[in-house]
């Protein structure tokens, strides 16, 4: 194998943390990022790669004959999407197979793109989901057709929010007040006999499930500090949503569900 000088392992440091910083910002479990680090490593040539991993961002070392090399980059948590991973997780296959180097991920990692799916599309299977976990839960026709209306518009001002890049403490708040505010028809103008359900099923979209089961599973495979990071991501987003359905019920005056 061709001789890795100083200048080009930092080269291969800098592809390789990109990778992993790509993966960290877009959810990806915590075990999956440093097994993708130390496999890129090994296939561009590097004896090892050390990795750190903390919520806000990542420490990565390639160690390589006697040279050493250290980097660190800030981790900006975006909304989770698999398809970034699974994308990375392909231009590693492909560098491992076809012995590629390093500017074959520098260049591959530059043409990622999330893969969205159509925000209509996601508007109205949002709301169907809320609404038929209103019916399960015993809601009428009336508040099932509220939860569907409550869901869906509050899935569009979470998506106009996230558009504008705001936080998502401020976005999970915003977006639980108008969903809580739609969804309290029912209840004020009693023309549903469930309206306690209606409200209750028209904030689920907001669920943090993502954030709780990865802190568990970082926490059970020993990356603890990641896995606090991430349950403490998740309570803050509930109790974001918390004061939004309660800022509604406060501008309503509703006594309660």
């Amino acid at each position: 194998m061709q001789e890795i000088n100083y200048q080009h392992q930092t080269i291969i440091t800098r592809a390789i943390i990109k990778a992993a910083v790509l993966m960290s910002e877009f959810g990806a479990e915590s075990i999956l990022i440093e097994q993708t680090a130390q496999r890129l490593g090994s296939a561009l040539g590097i004896n090892s790669v050390e990795i750190s991993l903390i919520p806000s961002a990542i420490v990565l070392t390639t160690l390589y004959n006697n040279q050493s090399v250290t980097t660190t980059r800030r981790v900006h948590h975006k909304p989770i999407n698999m398809s970034i991973v699974c994308d990375i997780q392909k231009i590693v296959i492909s560098i491992e197979k076809n012995k590629y180097g390093v500017d074959y991920l520098a260049d591959s990692l530059k043409d990622i793109e999330p893969n969205y799916y159509n925000r209509w599309l996601v508007v109205l299977m949002v709301g169907l989901a809320c609404a038929s976990f209103s019916y399960l839960q015993g809601a009428d026709w009336v508040a099932f057709f509220i939860t569907f209306l409550a869901s869906s518009v509050a899935m569009y001002v979470r998506q106009e929010l996230a558009k504008r890049r705001f936080v998502l403490i401020i976005t999970f708040g915003v977006t639980a007040l108008v969903a809580t505010l739609i969804a309290s028809i029912s209840q004020l103008n009693n023309i549903s006999e469930t309206p306690n359900i209606a409200l209750a099923s028209s904030v689920l979209l907001l669920a943090p499930g993502f954030a709780f089961i990865n802190s568990f599973l970082d926490s059970l495979k020993g990356y603890l500090s990641m896995g606090w990071g991430r349950w403490l991501e998740g309570i803050l987003l509930t109790i974001a949503t918390s004061i939004g359905i309660i800022l509604a019920m406060a501008i309503l005056d509703m006594k309660g569900w």
